[in-house]
């Protein structure tokens, strides 16, 4: 898997998560760390805090919701390919898969996802999104 830094050595997929809701970004994180496989680095309330910590952090995968202020997740998504290549994108949000997925991954995300999407079901995405990373 991509990138690493102290104390990264243990193979896990590094997640990024950006959400504009506090309590369902600690929902994703508790979510995503039920896996051994998935560790969490980091969290960002906007798309342009998302930004910033994408590329300070530069993690394997970015949990990335569509629907938040100041810059929202079809904005971020360029800015955040070209400032850490390496990373691929999980887009989440609650808009329907059907009007959304082919809008996302034609914007450069790596899949898309809908927020009430079964839990395993995200995690695995989120492995396979670290395995193309």
């Amino acid at each position: 898997m991509g990138h690493s830094d102290e104390g990264a050595g243990d193979g896990a997929v590094r997640v990024f998560l950006v959400d504009d809701v506090g309590a369902f970004r600690t929902l994703m994180r508790f979510t995503l760390e039920e896996d051994p496989r998935i560790r969490v680095v980091g969290e960002a309330a906007d798309g342009c805090e998302g930004v910033t910590g994408v590329e300070e952090l530069k993690p394997d995968v970015v949990l990335l919701d569509l629907a938040m202020p100041v810059l929202d997740g079809f904005e971020a998504m360029p800015l955040i390919l070209e400032r850490s290549p390496g990373t691929t994108i999980v887009a989440l949000s609650g808009f329907t898969a059907e009007r959304m997925a082919q809008l996302c991954i034609a914007s450069g995300a790596h899949a898309y996802l809908e927020k009430g999407e079964d839990a395993a079901v995200i995690r695995e995405a989120v492995l396979r999104a670290g395995i193309a990373a």
